[in-house]
């Protein structure tokens, strides 16, 4: 089989996935292992008076039961957070960030539900819950507080002393005072407060982690699904075990989903390791689904005010936003990331001359906040776009012309926006006008008026966004090519359900004219693959794919040497194409194969050459990239029921260069599935006076199911990028970033003929319907 780059080629790993051939980590199984269970605290905060397990320690297969205490007397570090080191985060009054520290097990104090109090090791799974419940934990339990704002409020419960108004950090973005002159000017200016709820992060496969450790060689293995393998190598090595990373193996196997939670390193790994070692031999760890609700990062959890001024003809003149976020009761290892890193994306794809964003983050009794899939991008476009609509409606112009109107115009690049970002390419209004197309936006009217025939409400959202990725860190890779021509790559990237297999394969196909059999890809073990740092910010397929296409040409380059000393000219002379080289002009060549052959012959090389085909690449890119795209959805509402349905669903994107059409497609309808999940239906919640999660099962906690998507229909027009060799831009994250705002736009469409002006999220039937009531009772008063 093969497929060259921009075919819509098949997925090559679903097969070995569909068929139970995947090796996920509750597959691995390894000798004398020991199975593991975390004790975690009941309260949202409590004092930790006495821990008693002498009776649990006498239960039977019990090997061990750890506490905060005993990690601290281990020497044990605390985890890390990045964001801090990066960022010259600074507090209300100048100083320094508020750092929680956060050991892998609490010692004097809980701070969340689902805080670890205890670690207990037997040897059965059921054996460790046993002995867990019979530890006798003291609790002497605090007031807490779960509500970002309400944590920043005067009075309220303090989550750590040493940070009594439980401000960890405030991050000010862009020109303040250009805001202000522009809010002093303006003809309009519409505002308008929404809460980003909290989400849940969901894998097929609820995290675990094994633990083993080799006492001849003094080194650990850690085998746990994991965004990065050598960033979660380089964070527990450092700064929870405080040894050499070479004395740290992570393996990452299969992984069903990442979404940004994957890319923290949680305490559960560093005890695995520390118990594995304590005890001489291997510990496992399955976490629960029930377990992920208290322990996994979260995500969202925002309360932002959005002000946006325009003058008489509807031209935007500036946008301050205001959020309070928090990063729950620690730092997860980027948790602060998602606050502030993305709010570039405030711009959108407008010429707005002054932008303004004050993020107040707090510290709150709940699980850490991390990335979910967009880490700021959704809320920034959300702001934007929900304002335009609220603008349009305020001005009576056309939603989609007002945004026409602000469009930055096809060529004037670099723009440099007036927050963070600079964009290098784009053709906005070419995309909007094909997305027009694409929905039959001209069909809309005809459509409505059938809706109200049948009693239904219809609307229709617009969404023009745009978001950064793949920027900052590095990639790496090392393409091995064997005596028999067959070629094995070893990534940094890490493959959790994006079909990397597959694309990888069509680039190193088109390169090197090979068969999918023929090529081989290792990703997420840090003892094979020399370097790299993972698969986040939808920066694989654009840094991967750059790192391929460098390593491929270094071992052309290579094999052309070989095959101009065996053909006798001129290196310059000998061309490659479908897997022959020959010399320019002639006919004289000479197969893949034989060259490869060939450069494992010493005798058989051109003097001075040494033996193997083989080449490492790095690249580091200079700029990140800025996927854009317009999405269109029309809602049909039930105003009896208040029960919504997505009728339609149209998403033009720029990713820039596209490796695989059908696999694009696939990323975006999975990123909009989780914007339709956000929406309509998912939000974390906890109980304002006890800090207990009130929705902590999939029975009351809702994700979106296959009746609640529709049909969504996905087109391209790609402006290839000049910041990476293949001009791609990413598509991870991209269907969330446009659906949050899109689906929320058609909602307030479908319900603004009744007066309805705003309706937070997750726009539930309930709660649709109860808006729908109010609505019509103010009508019939009036």
């Amino acid at each position: 089989m093969k497929f060259g780059m921009g075919q819509s080629g098949p997925r090559v790993e679903d097969p070995r996935l569909i068929t139970g051939g995947g090796r996920y980590t509750d597959d691995h199984v390894v000798p004398n292992m020991a199975r593991s269970f975390f004790l975690r605290s009941p309260h949202a905060h409590a004092r930790l008076k006495s821990i008693d397990a002498k009776a649990a320690l006498a239960m039977p297969g019990v090997l061990a039961i750890y506490t905060g205490a005993d990690v601290a007397k281990a020497g044990l570090g605390n985890l890390p957070c990045m964001p801090i080191e990066m960022f010259p985060l600074k507090r209300m009054d100048g100083t320094p960030v508020f750092h929680p520290p956060r050991p892998p097990i609490s010692r004097d104090r809980v701070r969340h539900v689902g805080d670890i109090v205890a670690m207990v090791v037997a040897e059965t799974v059921n054996q460790a819950k046993d002995a867990a419940e019979a530890i006798d934990v003291d609790y002497d339990e605090l007031p807490s507080v779960t509500d970002p704002a309400a944590a920043a409020t005067p009075g309220a419960p303090k989550v750590w002393d040493e940070c009594p108004d439980n401000i960890s950090f405030v991050q000010r973005i862009g020109d303040a005072a250009a805001v202000d002159a522009a809010f002093a000017k303006a003809a309009h200016v519409v505002a308008y407060d929404w809460r980003n709820t909290r989400v849940s992060q969901h894998w097929m496969e609820p995290r675990a982690s094994i633990g083993l450790y080799d006492r001849h060689d003094d080194r650990y293995t850690l085998i746990s699904g994991t965004q990065g393998a050598h960033d979660t190598r380089r964070f527990l090595a450092q700064y929870a075990l405080k040894i050499p990373e070479s004395r740290l193996r992570v393996i990452s196997p299969d992984m069903g989903g990442g979404f940004g939670g994957r890319s923290n390193s949680y305490p559960e790994m560093a005890m695995v390791l520390f118990a594995a070692k304590a005890l001489g031999r291997p510990v496992k760890w399955n976490g629960e689904r029930g377990e992920s609700f208290l322990s996994d990062d979260q995500g969202r959890d925002t309360v932002n005010k959005v002000e946006l001024a325009l003058d008489k003809d509807g031209i935007f003149l500036g946008l301050r936003v205001r959020t309070i976020a928090t990063v729950g009761a620690y730092m997860s290892v980027f948790g602060p990331w998602p606050a502030f890193a993305n709010a570039g994306g405030l711009a959108g794809v407008y010429r707005t001359p002054a932008i303004f964003t004050e993020v107040l983050v707090t510290v709150t009794n709940t699980p850490t906040i991390g990335p979910y899939r967009g880490a700021g991008r959704p809320e920034a476009s959300f702001s934007i776009e929900m304002a335009i609509d609220l603008a349009a409606r305020k001005l009576g112009i056309d939603r989609i012309e007002l945004r026409r109107k602000n469009m930055i115009p096809t060529g004037k690049y670099p723009w440099k926006t007036p927050l963070t970002y600079i964009y290098d390419c784009g053709e906005f209004e070419v995309v909007l006008d094909k997305a027009i197309a694409k929905a039959d936006v001209a069909g809309f009217a005809a459509r409505k008026r059938e809706s109200e025939k049948r009693g239904k409400l219809r609307g229709l959202g617009v969404a023009c966004t745009i978001e950064q990725s793949a920027g900052g860190f590095d990639e790496a890779c090392e393409l091995r090519v064997d005596s028999g021509g067959s070629a094995t790559l070893l990534i940094g990237t890490h493959s959790h359900g994006q079909g990397h297999e597959t694309v990888f394969r069509q680039l190193l196909s088109d390169k090197l004219g090979l068969e999918f059999e023929e090529i081989r890809i290792v990703q997420g073990d840090s003892d094979a693959v020399p370097h790299g740092h993972g698969t986040f910010g939808s920066r694989s397929s654009g840094l991967g794919g750059a790192v391929i296409k460098l390593a491929s040409e270094r071992v052309i380059e290579k094999a052309k040497q070989i095959a101009a000393h065996r053909l006798e000219a001129a290196a310059d002379d000998i061309e490659f194409k479908d897997g022959r080289f020959t010399v320019a002009g002639t006919d004289r060549g000479v197969a893949w194969k034989e060259i490869a052959k060939q450069a494992y012959a010493p005798r058989m090389l051109p003097p001075g050459m040494e033996a193997g085909l083989a080449a490492k690449a790095g690249f580091t890119p200079p700029a990140p990239t800025f996927p854009n795209g317009t999405h269109f959805a029309e809602v049909e509402i039930d105003p009896d029921t208040g029960v919504i349905r997505i009728d339609r669903y149209t998403v033009v994107d720029d990713v820039g260069t596209v490796m695989n059409p059908l696999l694009l497609k696939g990323q975006i309808h999975g990123g909009v599935v989780q914007g339709i999940g956000q929406i309509m239906l998912e939000n974390l919640q906890f109980d304002p006076e006890s800090g207990q999660v009130l929705t902590g099962s999939l029975m009351d906690y809702a994700l979106p199911r296959a009746d609640d998507v529709p049909n969504i229909e996905v087109d391209s027009h790609p402006v290839p990028t000049p910041t990476n060799p293949l001009g791609i831009k990413g598509a991870g994250e991209a269907g969330t970033v446009g659906a949050m705002p899109c689906l929320h736009s058609a909602i307030l469409d479908a319900l603004a003929p009744l007066g309805i002006k705003w309706l937070d999220m997750p726009a539930s039937p309930h709660r649709v319907w109860a808006a729908i009531a109010a609505a019509r009772k103010k009508k019939k008063a009036a």
